[in-house]
């Protein structure tokens, strides 16, 4: 199979899941060093992807490493029962990963919410650890009286380059110094190329993560190899590119046009792959201001709806005194 060079597309593609999809697209197979398993528990579609060697790094441009991806496009409905079910299966999710990646019931935990609390799109994490139940406090001044099923949780949102003037991954690395931790949960929007995954999708990964990558803004990462202790990534597409809304509207349009009229031949259309026409989308939108980032008009509800559902997530899969059916109750 001949390997797609992602790095021209990379900051449009967050989810591994959709690196999987585009690299192929071409047709041309299962790619060797990817192992994927999904399921669907009325309507909470989860795929988890696991990227065994180089080959399957290089093919889809993501670290050897575990993912697993939550979609549900229901979440834009608002049903907090939904929403409920959601956080609960997080939970058990994230519970189980822990144990895969060998992090024990008993191991510190620092939550780290990266992004811009300024910038909507941008705030999940800050919101997530706003509602995150912190532990490390009563551990340090009174640990006699911290009743059994509590896990040692510390959090933080350390901001962004441009209100500090501080890489996040510098104050990361300064709080991990003195404090500890044996695990680190990084929480951070991400970019999707996918109208329907914006708002609608959680990534749990065991790579670590680089904030900013998905606006092509990379910073230094917040990784095992930078950090020394493992990183899990938690993400959320929560924007998407104009030239993405483009080129899935071409689509759209096609679909249209021949459902309701006799025209088969879309000639240039037809022509060319995908990864061609989203470089002449954005060839062609360049000189109108470059490529625009764009999210819902409803992100202010969504950011919210999103982070108390990873909150809640978190809670329950991190401290095992918390009632996995009724996680919604311990966010603030």
């Amino acid at each position: 199979m001949e390997e797609l060079d992602l790095q021209e597309y990379s900051v449009s593609i967050d989810l591994a899941l959709e690196a999987k999809e585009w690299a192929e697209s071409g047709g041309a197979g299962p790619i060797p060093g990817l192992v994927s398993e999904f399921t669907d528990n009325d309507g909470i579609k989860i795929t988890r992807l696991e990227v065994q060697n180089d080959q399957g790094s290089r093919a889809i441009g993501k670290m050897p490493g575990h993912y697993i991806t939550f979609e549900v496009p229901e979440l834009r409905k608002q049903d907090t029962g939904l929403q409920d079910r959601v956080a609960t299966a997080l939970a058990q999710e994230f519970s189980s990963f822990l144990e895969r990646i060998g992090v024990g019931k008993n191991s510190n935990v620092l939550i780290v919410g990266l992004g811009n609390w300024n910038v909507t799109p941008d705030a999940l994490g800050p919101l997530v650890v706003e509602n995150v139940m912190v532990t490390r406090h009563y551990y340090e001044l009174m640990p006699d009286q911290v009743a059994p099923g509590y896990r040692n949780v510390s959090a933080v949102a350390p901001g962004v380059l441009g209100i500090t003037g501080i890489e996040s991954s510098e104050i990361v690395q300064g709080i991990v110094e003195r404090t500890k931790p044996d695990v680190i949960i990084a929480i951070d929007a991400l970019a999707s190329r996918a109208l329907e995954r914006v708002n609608t999708t959680i990534q749990i990964a065991d790579t670590g993560i680089h904030p900013g990558s998905g606006i092509g803004n990379k910073r230094r990462g917040l990784t095992k190899e930078i950090l020394g202790v493992p990183v899990i990534a938690i993400g959320v597409p929560t924007v998407v590119y104009a030239s993405t809304i483009v080129n899935n509207s071409i689509d759209l349009v096609r679909e249209h046009l021949q459902q309701h009229t006799s025209k088969t031949d879309f000639g240039l259309l037809d022509s060319i792959s995908e990864q061609e026409r989203l470089q002449l989308v954005r060839e062609a939108l360049g000189p109108l201001g470059q490529d625009l980032l764009v999210t819902p008009k409803e992100i202010d509800q969504f950011i919210e709806d999103i982070a108390n559902i990873i909150a809640s997530g978190l809670n329950a899969g991190l401290h095992e005194a918390v009632d996995s059916s009724n996680v919604a109750a311990y966010t603030h």
